[in-house]
Formats: structure tokens, sequence, C-alpha cells
């Protein structure tokens, strides 16, 4: 089987393009590779499609990156992402973050950026800050110079049309996305053959359970309070129906089921493969959902008109519905032990990385 080939976000192409647009504007001549750091540590370089002084009045530089997203079917992949570097004197913020054309804009709640903002999600701020903060260390800059950065994606408005973004009120361009600044391929085939060989070395280091994660941050807080050994977690990512059926095969004692909240809300939708691009979840199926567990009136009024499964869960915690909350999760845990045929443990687990439900 032919190995797939990583590739990088647009969130680190932008702040390659940063630190790229950075240098030029500070002077430095002929720019042609800039290697930036990664969230986990790692620095990976990349060669700019462009690195030039635009105008002098105002001062503005640009660069830029064509993303490569390796073997993923990323409507980004070939994209020109630019960025151009202005001074901005009268800024409260050393670097002022700004979405230029092609990038969207937020105009609906329950996202991770707020509401009026250039949707440009925080993992893709902090790289790209970062970025600029190197370029400006390494030449000596002064700390009260204040710089205007914006990220620009020429294509963009058009690739939009193909996402879900005017679903979620994400309107004008794309979002800048990316938490670890690298995209894996997506296929089914290699998913579910390293579900079934973590599930093999599992059994065969003696694990009588097992965690199925669908991303790191839920993974890490459920091993932090069971302390299972290594070898029991199995990153299932979106395949819950699968790894859940291999998981009944493989005979578990119990199964231990670590998610966000839409992917839990999707696991009580009974819903077998939780990726966005296998459908959007609508937010009538919740709170239809809600109502069915026997929730109904103020608690199901409440939630009329929210946008996302993020908007629905912040409503439930605002107004202090935490039995909802563990309701949506036991009706998950029913279908999850159900698929299995063995016992089933449903963790909850909120964007900060903390346990809020355990049924």
């Amino acid at each position: 089987m032919k190995k797939l080939r990583s590739g990088y976000t647009t969130g680190a192409c932008a702040a390659a393009a940063a630190k790229g647009a950075m240098l030029a504007f500070l002077g430095v001549e002929a720019v042609q590779e800039v290697a930036i750091p990664f969230p986990d540590g790692s620095r990976v370089s990349f060669v700019l499609s462009r690195c030039e002084i635009l105008n002098t009045v105002p001062k503005t530089a640009v660069a830029a990156v064509v993303k490569d997203a390796g073997d993923d079917p990323d409507v980004t992949n070939g994209a020109t992402i630019e960025v151009f570097v202005t001074a901005d004197p009268q800024s409260s913020e050393r670097i002022s973050l700004r979405g230029g054309q092609g990038i969207g804009r937020v105009t609906k709640p329950g996202l991770a950026v707020a509401v009026g903002e250039a949707a440009i999600n925080p993992v893709p701020r902090r790289m790209i800050r970062m970025a600029v903060e190197e370029a400006l260390t390494q030449n000596g800059c002064d700390q009260s110079c204040r710089f205007a950065v914006t990220v620009s994606i020429p294509t963009g408005e058009a690739l939009a049309a193909k996402t879900l973004n005017s679903r979620l009120g994400i309107v004008g361009g794309l979002s800048v996305l990316g938490t670890t600044g690298i995209v894996r391929p997506v296929s089914a085939e290699a998913w579910t053959a390293t579900i079934t060989a973590s599930m093999n070395v599992a059994e065969g280091t003696g694990c009588g359970e097992i965690v199925l994660s669908t991303g790191r941050t839920s993974e890490r807080a459920v091993q932090q309070r069971l302390c299972l050994p290594e070898e029991a977690l199995v990153m299932m990512g979106d395949y819950l129906q699968f790894s859940l059926q291999e998981a009944g095969r493989f005979g578990f004692g119990r199964v231990h089921i670590a998610g966000m909240w839409a992917k839990i809300l999707k696991a009580a939708l009974e819903i077998p493969q939780t990726h966005v691009r296998n459908g959007a979840l609508e937010v009538s199926q919740a709170i239809a959902l809600i109502k069915s567990l026997g929730f109904s009136g103020e608690v199901t009024g409440n939630l009329v008109g929210s946008n996302t499964a993020r908007e629905i869960y912040t409503r439930l915690i605002a107004s202090g519905k935490r039995d909802v909350i563990a309701s949506v999760c036991k009706k998950a845990q029913d279908y999850c032990a159900e698929t299995a045929s063995l016992p089933v443990s449903v963790h909850l687990v909120d964007a900060s990385g903390t346990i809020v439900v355990s049924v």
C-alpha cells in the first residue's frame, strides 16, 4: 500500500509567509526560504514563492507560500497564501493580525473566533505571531515598533464555495485552520488499518481496557485520569462505529470513549462516522435529540438559533444545564455499548483538556 504523504496546514503556510514578509520589510534581501517553529517544538522550512518590497509609501512587504497539503484532498491544496506587512504605529499590539482578500469573516457565534473577526483560528494566530517575532528578534527590532500583518488567499472566496463555511457563518472567504501545522492525509484504509493494529498491540500486551479517542486533547485528559498503559490508547479519529465493532471483536473488558462535545453529540445521534465531510451536524437534530431525552420548553427554547454544536454546548453551560449534557453523554454511552457489545464509559472533554462528564 502506498504511503500517503503529509502536508502543511494553511496556518503553517501563513506563518512562513508572515516571517518572510517581515524579513523583507526589515531589509533582509533575497529571502527564498524560511524556517518556523511548530506547536510541538519542531521546526519546518518553507520555500517562498514570492518575497519582496511591494511599495515604499506606505512601505509594504509581501511574501507568499504555495500550500502543499500532501495527499490530503484539501480544497486549499495548491493555493497561494500571501502575507503583507506594513508599519502600524497606532496599534496597541506589537503585531496586529488581520484578514485580507479571500479570508472569511465570522458572522455567527459558536466558532473558535469571535463574531466580526477574521476567520483565523487560535493556533494559526499563535504560529503567525511566533514566526514574526522570530524575524523581529533576529534583526534586533525595537520593542516599541508596531506592525500590521495581513493574511490573504487570492482564490479564497472561490474555494470557500466548496466548503461548509457559509452554513457556519463564515463569509467572504476561507478559514485559516490547523492545530499542529501538519495535514495528515485522509485515508479510510490507512486509518482503519492503524486502529486494528493498535488494538492488536493492546491485546498483545494484556490490556483489559482501551481508550478510543477522537483527538489528542481528549486522549491526554482521559489518560491522565485512568493512567492506563500507553498500549491501551487507540486514536480512532472519526471512525466511531468501526472502532467500536473492532473493540467488540477483540473482546476487551471495557472501552473508554474520549471526545469533545460535537463528537459525543454525534455518537448520541448514532452517527457512525463523525467527520464533517460525511455530513454537518444539523442543530435541529441536536435539539430534537435533547427533547427526546425529556428536556423541552425552556431548555430547548434556549437552544433555538444556535449556529453550531459548540454554541449549543456554550448555551447549556451558561444556563447551568449540566444535566442535559450528562444525558447526551449517557445516550452516547448506550449507542456505543450496543455497537461494541461491551461495557463502555464515555468521557466528555472540553477545549481546555478538562473532563466535564464521565458516565
